[in-house]
């Protein structure tokens, strides 16, 4: 069962220890409007899967990230979320698999969810019978009639 959040209220994800951040919901809104981002067109078209994945995560986090907490500068100066610093917060390898496995996953889980289904316990395929026989099986009947 796909269960709605109707509140659709930002919420925090641990992306490492004593790292989070606060990310509005991964809408259908913000999905689009990440596709037709400048920088998400930019990219050559014979640019690699991991290179369109990457522009692709950095133009999501500018729209997504609201706050974060346990990130700072080189002097260890806590600092606020600006698309440089969200730029170069992706960079970091496990950042940007935390944030990939955390927030936009679940995205792609759900539409992957909705591409499987068991079989119908009542329909076409329900209650179904091989109707063919195997030839062995024929000859065999025939022999005795």
């Amino acid at each position: 069962m796909l269960t709605l959040d109707l509140t659709n209220a930002p919420r925090w994800h641990d992306l490492a220890p004593g790292v989070r951040v606060q990310l509005r919901p991964l809408t259908t809104a913000l999905m689009v409007a990440t596709r037709s981002d400048p920088a998400v067109e930019a990219v050559p078209e014979e640019a690699s899967d991991e290179e369109r994945a990457v522009a692709f995560a950095k133009a999501l986090a500018r729209r997504a990230v609201l706050a974060w907490e346990g990130i700072g500068d080189a002097d260890g100066n806590p600092i606020d979320p600006s698309p440089d610093a969200i730029d170069a917060l992706l960079d970091i390898w496990p950042i940007f698999e935390a944030f990939q496995l955390t927030y936009v996953s679940k995205g792609l889980l759900l539409e992957q969810e909705k591409n499987a289904s068991a079989l119908s316990p009542n329909g076409p395929s329900a209650g179904a019978s091989a109707t063919a026989t195997p030839a062995k099986r024929r000859a065999k009947t025939a022999r005795r009639d």
